[in-house]
């Protein structure tokens, strides 16, 4: 039986069942609807073109975990940010992990979305903003939807500035072999709010597994948000991310994408500007190795006067390694004055390693500042040289320009425990020690 069989009986159970998640029965009839028409996307349509799901619609993965699975703090002591306080809300195989996990309703809603389902006092924040900001025909969110029932829910109301990140967190054990995890994330900020939040999936051991993550962000007038998401997993492991960010007015919404690792990794951002003064930043680094993908596709649509968009992505490329852009920035006719950047740069490391890369603007106002470009490259051979007539090993020195290479994008890391792991992850990564541990 192919996935798309599997998941549609798998819905009937599920939907049969008595849970917070009935709330939401509509959305999710609705939904299931969607992905039993469309099915799973494939290289015909313009959207997937280079990115191929053939691999793992024939795999037989389960939307239900077997078993519940424990782990210690010593076991993922590497995965979570310890020395910064900081909220967190930790997933393991999917089901929420209480012993690792501090969750809050102390000025600021930081809990389970099941836990928001359930208690009629959260309905007026549900019913407003759920499912509102998603691309409704797109079948891999709607996919989500349809199986929507855990996640994250936070919730920053007027006026506040949340001293303390939130970590979400995504555990993978691979005790459940063969799982399809589809977590649902919905974070609103209302008037005057601020917060910093990190997204982290994790594998821990080589079993299939597969993730169908959707985040809905509500950025009300004036709310700042500050967003790190962190990818690696290893290489049995396949992650679909898809964000959606609704801005209004004055509002600023940053993300930045960390992705290291995995059997295939493809993040969705999309921003939506609802008023004027708005900002969107995305930033990206990818260092990728053997056989392993990402495709980066965003989308900022300006429908509005006087905002702003900054886009620059970084990519390594290594072995047999290949990746992905798609960037795609929209100017309607009433967005004058909009100032939108984007940039993409790569460097192929092995012959065999390759990037396929397609910055695009639709402008349809006269009044505006668009830039977008894309290069593909190699190390600078004279920098290499001046590096090693320097003492510095070849290897080390090709560490060094690579580190180079992605630091304007590190720099604007806020969280100085977080940028501190990303530049450990990195030397990782690149199989050298260039004291970031120092």
């Amino acid at each position: 039986m192919e996935l798309k069989e599997t998941l549609l009986s798998s819905f009937l159970a599920f939907d049969a069942e008595d849970g917070p998640q009935n709330k939401l029965q509509k959305h999710r009839r609705d939904a299931i609807e969607v992905f039993e028409n469309q099915g799973f996307p494939t290289k015909k349509l313009e959207d997937w073109k280079y990115t191929s799901l053939r691999g793992l619609t024939k795999e037989s993965f389960s939307v239900f975990p077997k078993k519940e699975v424990s782990l210690k703090l010593d076991n993922v002591r590497d995965y979570i940010l310890q020395d910064v306080d900081t909220y967190k809300i930790v997933f393991v195989d999917g089901v929420y992990n209480s012993y690792l996990s501090e969750t809050t309703h102390d000025g600021v809603d930081v809990c389970l979305l099941s836990a928001a389902l359930s208690k009629s006092k959260f309905s007026p924040i549900i019913k407003k903003y759920f499912n509102t900001a998603t691309t409704k025909d797109d079948s891999l969110t709607a996919l989500n939807t349809a199986f929507t029932c855990e996640g994250a829910y936070i919730y920053v109301p007027k006026n506040k500035v949340v001293e303390k990140p939130v970590q979400i967190i995504h555990f993978s054990t691979g005790k459940n072999p063969n799982l399809l995890l589809q977590p649902r994330n919905l974070i609103v900020l209302d008037k005057n709010s601020e917060i910093q939040i990190i997204e982290r999936h994790q594998s821990l051991d080589n079993n299939n597994s597969f993730t169908n993550v959707v985040t809905e962000i509500f950025t009300e007038e004036n709310a700042q948000l500050d967003y790190y998401k962190i990818q690696n997993d290893k290489n049995s492991s396949s992650l679909i991310d898809s964000t959606f960010i609704s801005q209004q007015k004055n509002s600023h919404a940053k993300v930045h994408t960390f992705s290291f690792g995995g059997k295939l990794i493809r993040n969705n951002l999309n921003f939506y500007h609802h008023d004027k003064n708005i900002c969107s930043t995305m930033k990206g680094v990818t260092l990728l190795e053997e056989r392993q993908f990402v495709d980066h596709h965003t989308l900022v649509h300006h429908a509005h006067p006087n905002c702003e968009s900054h886009q620059d992505y970084k990519g390594v490329f290594s072995e047999n390694s290949t990746g992905v852009f798609n960037g795609k920035i929209i100017v309607e006719k009433e967005a004058q004055k909009t100032n939108a950047f984007q940039q993409n740069n790569n460097i192929l490391i092995d012959d065999k390693s390759s990037i396929n890369t397609k910055p695009q603007l639709e402008i349809f106002a006269d009044d505006v500042k668009c830039s977008h470009g894309c290069t593909i490259g190699q190390l600078d051979e004279d920098a290499l040289f001046y590096l090693q007539s320097r003492g510095i090993p070849k290897k080390e020195a090709q560490g060094l320009l690579m580190y180079a290479f992605s630091n304007n994008v590190l720099k604007s890391v806020n969280i100085d425990s977080l940028k501190k792991r990303i530049n450990k992850l990195i030397e990782n990564k690149l199989k050298v020690n260039i004291g970031f541990d120092v």
